[in-house]
């Protein structure tokens, strides 16, 4: 029976069993997506990055969650970028991701830190507070700060900003209806943040690196986070699981327009070792 060799990796932090616990799979380049799927599925952490060959950048990445494919995600791609540095398919300093978002630009250190650009910024109209509030459990009196919008830098969420005692009282959607919802409380210059994403077979996530981009685009909206220069932030998730994660971001803006964000952490490694390859199933 073939095997490909993977890597699990915890993101965003600097202890093992914290942050967001990631598969790194590694020589899959011959594997079909549905064998990805299966693998991920497999694995069934919230996702499972398979590093594979680019023409165009250092090395391309496919992401999936344990029910889909995504065409960018956060941790999958700080932790990727950090494996594979440790393992030599690429020395430290300045890479380029590609995934279905586009070329990203990500620095990694010996020291297994990266940093990732995001993708390009997006904005939505701002939302009635009322059924997103319902969808996690709270009431309008939790509510706190200016309307939810949705918000991306190459995958979309759904922010709603609440009161911090509120946090702890959330809870995850029973709906899909809004796949991917960042509820956080502000305290400049930290973000308590809690990442729902029932709609891609990830109830609640530890640490959402695509979520805390597009925080930025948020902050800088509703005049959180100034209008022009660069401004940092930094993002406390996953207490409420047990696993704390620590993302230390930026976010650039021009007269109220963001043009740039990054999101900086740490990957420990866990355990790694080969896993059987599915049969095709296409």
């Amino acid at each position: 029976m073939s095997t490909v060799a993977y890597e699990i990796v915890d993101v965003f932090t600097d202890r093992p069993f914290a942050g967001n616990p990631l598969a790194v799979v590694f020589g899959a380049a011959a594997l079909a997506g549905d064998q990805m799927q299966a693998l991920a599925r497999e694995f069934n952490l919230s996702e499972t990055v398979f590093l594979l060959p680019s023409s165009t950048a250092t090395y391309r990445a496919r992401i999936f969650t344990p029910e889909a494919e995504l065409p960018f995600a956060g941790h999958p791609s700080v932790g990727a970028v950090v494996t594979g540095m440790r393992r030599g398919l690429f020395p430290a300093g300045q890479v380029v991701q590609e995934c279905q978002a586009g070329l990203l630009p990500i620095t990694v250190t010996e020291a297994g830190e990266a940093t990732l650009t995001g993708g390009q910024p997006t904005l939505g109209d701002p939302l009635d507070p009322a059924p997103l509030l319902g969808l996690v459990g709270l009431t309008a009196a939790d509510h706190a700060g200016p309307a939810p919008r949705t918000a991306g830098c190459g995958l979309d969420f759904t922010y709603l900003p609440v009161r911090r005692e509120a946090l702890a009282r959330a809870t995850v959607p029973l709906s899909g209806e809004v796949p991917m919802i960042s509820v956080f409380a502000w305290s400049a210059p930290a973000a308590y943040a809690r990442v729902f994403c029932p709609g891609v077979s990830v109830p609640e996530d530890p640490a959402t690196g695509s979520a805390s981009l597009g925080l930025g685009v948020y902050l800088t909206a509703c005049g959180w986070l100034p209008a022009d220069g660069s401004s940092s932030y930094t993002v406390h998730q996953g207490a409420e699981m047990g696993r704390p994660s620590l993302l230390q971001c930026t976010v650039t803006a021009e007269s109220g327009t963001v043009t740039a964000t990054t999101v900086r952490g740490h990957v420990v490694s866990i355990a790694k070792g080969e896993i059987a390859v599915p049969p095709f199933i296409g």
